[in-house]
C-alpha cells in the first residue's frame, strides 16, 4: 500500500484529509473507509458465486429446451398450413433456426466456462482485486444478458402468395465510422512529468482547423499547444504551478479555442472559474462555478457544465451574468429532468445540449428549450454490456448524428445512435493498458477536419490517434 497522501479526496466520503491509494484500482480512501473497501471486496466475491450457481441452473435448462422456443412453433404452424410441394422451405429455416440457437449457446458455454474457471483460480490463490471482480461481475452480466436475449431472428410471412410461405429475415444495424484500431501517439506518451514531451494526466482536448492540439494538462497545470506532427508542446497558459493568481491555473479540466478573437477558454476547475486567455492577457468571465465541460455553438453562445449544481448553463459571448439553464438544473438525481456530476458537454447545429451524466452513467440530450433531457446512450446502470457505460466522460456527435462517448471506466470508446437500445465499441475495449490498441482510463475525445479520431488517454499521459478507414 503506498504512503498516505495529504489532502485528498476520499472515493468513498469525499472528504478531504490523508489517504492511502489502493494500488489494484488506483481510488484514494481514507483510514476508516480503507478496510470496508476490502470487506466489499471479498463480499462482492462471494455474490458473482452465487450468480455464477444460478446462471449454471439456467444454462442447464436452456441446454433441455433448446428446440421448445416460438421460433420454432411458428415455423411449425406454417408448416401445417402449407402443402408438401413447399415443406422444404420451413424445413430449411428450421435447420437455420437450430443451428444459430446451438452455436449461441455452445458460445455461452464456453464464456461460461472460463468463468468457472477464474473463479477457481480466484479461490485457490486467493488474491484478487477490485479490477479482477469487476471484470468477472461485467462478463457475468454479459452473459447473462445474452442468455435472456436468444438470437433475433424475425419470421416474415407472405400473406400474399397464393400459399402462404414463411423466410428468415435479417435485422439492419446501424453503420458507424471505422477507424484503425491501433492508434498513433499524437501528442505527448513520453510518461507522466512536467516536460514539454510529456502530459500529466490531461483531461480533454481541442483541436483547430490546422490540426493543433490544444490540451488541458490538467496536474501540470497548464494548456499545452501541439502542432501538426511536433514533438513538442508549447506552453499557452498558466504553467507556472498550481495556484489562484491570475497566470496560474489548477487542474483545468476542458479548454476551447474560439477562433472568431482568436482566445482560449479554459475550465479552471480547481480555481471553480472559466478563465479567457487571449494575446498572454487573462480574465476570469464566469466565477464561482464547478466547471468540467465547455461547448460553443454555431451562434457563439458558451455553454458550461457545473458538477456541484448538477446543471448546465449557457451564456452569451460577452454578455457573462446569471446565465440561462439549458440542462438538469433540478438537484442531483436519476430522473430525465436531472443530472448526476454532469461532465463533458457537445452542442449540436439546432443547439442540442448532450452532456455526460457520469455518477448516472449515461449520455442524456436536451433540446433547446426542453424541460427535461432523453436518454441517448447507456442509462442501464454501472456495467460492460453494449447497453451500459461506466462513468462516461467526453461525448462528441458527427454530421450523421451518430454519437461517440467516451466510456472511462470500460477502457473504450463506444458509438451509439440515438433511440437504439445498445451501443457499438469502435475503438479500446481490449482491456486497460498502454499498447496502441489499449486505453487506460480516457477522458477527452475530438474529431478532425478529415473524421480521425482523437482520445484522450489519462491514465497512458498520452493523445492517441485513430486513423479514419475510408
Amino acid at each position: 500500500m503506498a504512503m498516505a497522501n495529504n489532502n485528498t479526496q476520499c472515493f468513498t466520503c469525499h472528504e478531504e484529509n490523508n489517504t492511502y491509494t489502493c494500488k489494484t484500482c488506483s481510488n484514494e480512501l481514507c483510514f476508516i473507509h480503507l478496510p470496508e473497501h476490502q470487506q466489499r471486496l471479498n463480499k462482492e466475491l462471494y455474490h458473482i458465486i452465487d450468480h455464477y450457481n444460478i446462471f449454471k441452473e439456467r444454462i442447464d435448462e436452456q441446454k433441455q429446451h433448446l428446440h421448445n422456443n416460438s421460433l420454432m412453433k411458428q415455423i411449425h404452424q406454417s408448416e401445417i398450413n402449407s402443402t408438401e410441394i413447399i415443406q422444404q422451405t420451413p424445413k430449411d429455416c428450421r435447420e437455420i433456426v437450430r443451428k444459430s440457437s446451438q452455436t449461441y449457446t455452445n458460445d455461452i458455454e464456453m464464456k461460461f466456462n472460463d468463468i468457472r474457471e477464474q473463479i477457481k483460480q480466484m479461490q485457490n490463490e486467493n488474491g484478487f482485486s477490485e479490477i479482477n471482480l469487476n471484470h468477472l461481475r461485467s462478463q457475468l452480466f454479459k452473459i447473462t444478458e445474452e442468455l435472456n436475449n436468444l438470437p433475433n431472428i424475425p419470421i416474415h410471412h407472405d400473406s400474399q402468395a397464393f400459399i402462404s410461405e414463411v423466410s428468415i429475415i435479417s435485422e439492419k444495424k446501424p453503420k458507424f465510422n471505422k477507424w484503425k484500431q491501433n492508434a498513433i501517439t499524437a501528442a505527448a506518451g513520453n510518461g507522466s512529468g512536467h516536460k514539454l514531451n510529456q502530459c500529466y494526466r490531461p483531461g480533454a482536448i481541442f483541436i483547430d482547423k490546422k490540426k493543433n492540439i490544444f490540451i488541458a494538462d490538467t496536474y501540470n497545470h497548464r494548456i499545452t499547444e501541439w502542432k501538426c506532427t511536433a514533438k513538442e508542446g508549447l506552453i499557452i497558459a498558466g504553467g507556472n504551478g498550481s495556484g489562484s493568481r491570475m497566470s496560474q491555473l489548477n487542474q483545468p479540466k476542458d479548454v476551447i479555442v474560439d477562433q472568431k478573437n482568436h482566445s482560449i477558454i479554459i475550465a479552471d476547475f480547481g480555481n471553480k472559474r472559466v478563465i479567457q486567455w487571449m494575446n498572454r492577457n487573462q480574465r476570469i468571465i464566469i466565477d464561482n462555478i464547478d466547471c468540467c465541460g465547455l461547448a460553443i455553438d454555431k451562434h457563439g453562445f458558451l455553454y458550461v457544465s457545473d458538477s456541484y449544481k448538477n446543471e448546465v448553463k449557457r451564456w452569451k459571448m460577452g454578455e457573462y451574468n446569471e446565465g440561462i439553464v439549458v440542462a438538469g438544473g433540478n438537484e442531483k438525481g436519476d430522473q430525465l429532468s436531472q443530472l448526476n456530476s454532469p461532465g463533458y458537454i457537445f452542442v449540436d447545429k439546432d443547439q442540442s445540449v448532450h452532456v455526460s451524466d457520469r455518477y448516472n452513467h449515461r449520455v442524456m440530450k436536451w433540446r433547446k428549450g426542453a424541460k427535461e433531457g432523453t436518454i441517448v446512450a447507456g442509462g442501464n446502470g454501472f456495467g460492460q454490456n453494449l447497453n451500459q457505460l461506466s462513468y462516461p466522460y467526453g461525448v462528441i456527435v458527427d454530421n450523421l448524428d451518430q454519437i461517440y462517448v467516451v466510456d472511462s471506466g470500460n477502457n473504450r470508446i463506444m458509438g451509439w445512435c440515438e433511440g437504439k437500445e445498445e451501443g457499438k465499441i469502435v475503438v479500446g475495449g481490449n482491456g486497460q493498458g498502454n499498447q496502441s490498441n489499449q486505453l487506460n482510463k480516457p477522458m477527452g475525445l475530438s474529431l478532425d477536419n478529415e473524421g480521425n479520431l482523437y482520445v484522450v488517454d489519462c491514465g497512458n499521459h498520452r493523445i492517441q490517434k485513430f486513423e479514419l478507414i475510408l
